[in-house]
């Protein structure tokens, strides 16, 4: 498996919509509501082969609610 965090900025007053969407979809590990920049943090871990990038464009960017999305990899867990 492989672990990445998306930070997502949402649209003025849809953080919990979209929160609770994705939620629903039960794609995510965890997903946290933050301050600053972003207004989400959502950890997902996918198998080796899967491609972030289209999990994050088909699952992700099709969110109502959601204005912008900042994906960090990880490497290590220690």
């Amino acid at each position: 498996m492989h672990c990445f965090f998306v930070e997502f900025q949402c649209k003025l007053g849809q953080a919990y919509k979209v929160a609770d969407e994705i939620a629903a979809r039960e794609i995510a590990s965890e997903v946290y509501s933050v301050s600053g920049e972003y207004d989400l943090l959502v950890k997902f871990y996918v198998d080796q082969d899967v491609d972030i990038g289209h999990f994050v464009a088909e699952n992700l960017h099709t969110i109502d609610g959601v204005e912008r999305t900042h994906t960090i990899l990880t490497f290590k867990a220690f």
